[in-house]
């Protein structure tokens, strides 16, 4: 029989495929298919400082709309507080209990100090990880590249030394160096790594000149910048490697094993083929392992990482040039 197991920033997972953030992953009826269906872990939908601030705002605006209109009408509304995280929380609390599966937290806050609250808070609503989104949209001409790394890893440890469950960092791909960075990361604490985060980018609808904001899904074949940087990165860090992008299908999933990855996050793929498609990746993983003769991840994982590969060239740009040479070839 066929062992799909694996290790993720020291969680022991029944087999490789986690269910990453989204809005399905605040839905308790959804989070038992999701575990009905295979899921190992999910990842509960991100708590956003910043969309706290958002809705308090709004809030502050719909409450003090008639609160002046004459005098008689002061008394009519009382003072009220947005809940901040606290309904969040409460929903986490909710999927914990539901669960029997790892529930790993997602995060994205504002200013330090709210990054080192809502890691305690959530650590103590039950969560088995905690993972930080670390996404930086440039804004700022004056601001350096050296400048929001250092930032990134000075959060990191802060949030580190205020919680004692294992964090994971997910970054975007726009570094000038992915490489370094992880391994500052990696040197600095961090229990796993997510290559990579998906970020959401604006698009504008020439009819109306307006701009819109279509539904993010990652498309099949997106996984092989994730795919080079497994394998650049397999046995070069300590921590875990988690594969997040364009994963689709059960072949998917091996291929990035056999690269350097650990596990892997899905989102896209479940909202195209619903939750239960969790049960035929891995059907096809285990005919895969099978037809290949290999009973355990650990038998393949990593065997065509740079570290494993005697063509030196495999993860370099020699390979492009190759390709660009070549190219006649492909549309004959």
């Amino acid at each position: 029989m066929t062992d799909l197991s694996t290790t993720y920033m020291g969680l022991q997972l029944k087999n490789p495929i986690i269910v990453g953030a989204s809005s399905m992953s605040s839905d308790l009826t959804m989070l038992k298919r999701l575990e009905q269906a295979g899921a190992a872990a999910i990842v509960y939908k991100t708590l956003f400082e910043e969309q706290i601030h958002l809705e308090s705002a709004q809030m502050d605006d719909e409450m003090s709309s008639f609160g002046e209109m004459n005098a008689e009408m002061i008394s009519l509304h009382p003072k009220l507080q947005h809940a901040g995280a606290e309904v969040h929380l409460a929903g986490f609390r909710k999927a914990k209990d539901t669960l029997s599966i790892p529930l790993i937290a997602s995060l994205n806050c504002l200013e330090d100090e709210t990054w080192m609250e809502y890691a305690r808070l959530l650590e103590k609503a039950g969560a088995d990880g905690l993972e930080l989104n670390f996404f930086y949209v440039p804004r700022d001409f004056e601001l350096d590249g050296h400048s929001i790394e250092e930032h990134q890893l000075d959060l990191l440890r802060l949030v580190k030394s205020k919680v004692t469950i294992p964090v994971s960092v997910k970054l975007s791909s726009f570094y000038s160096n992915p490489l370094n960075i992880i391994s500052r990361l990696d040197k600095s604490g961090a229990n796993a790594v997510i290559l990579f985060n998906r970020l959401f980018e604006p698009e504008i609808n020439t009819d109306d000149m307006k701009h819109i904001a279509p539904f993010n899904l990652s498309h099949e074949g997106d996984y092989r910048l994730v795919l080079r940087y497994s394998g650049l990165l397999y046995k070069q860090i300590k921590g875990s490697i988690c594969a997040s992008t364009g994963i689709y299908n059960g072949n998917d999933v091996i291929k990035v094993l056999i690269a350097g990855a650990d596990c892997v996050q899905i989102v896209s793929t479940l909202y195209k083929h619903k939750p239960e498609y969790i049960a035929t990746m891995l059907a096809d993983m285990e005919d895969w392992m099978s037809s290949k003769g290999f009973n355990s991840i650990g038998e393949f994982r990593g065997k065509l990482s740079k570290a494993s590969v005697k063509d030196p060239f495999i993860y370099k740009r020699a390979q492009y040039i190759d390709l660009l040479l070549g190219s006649d070839q492909l549309v004959k």
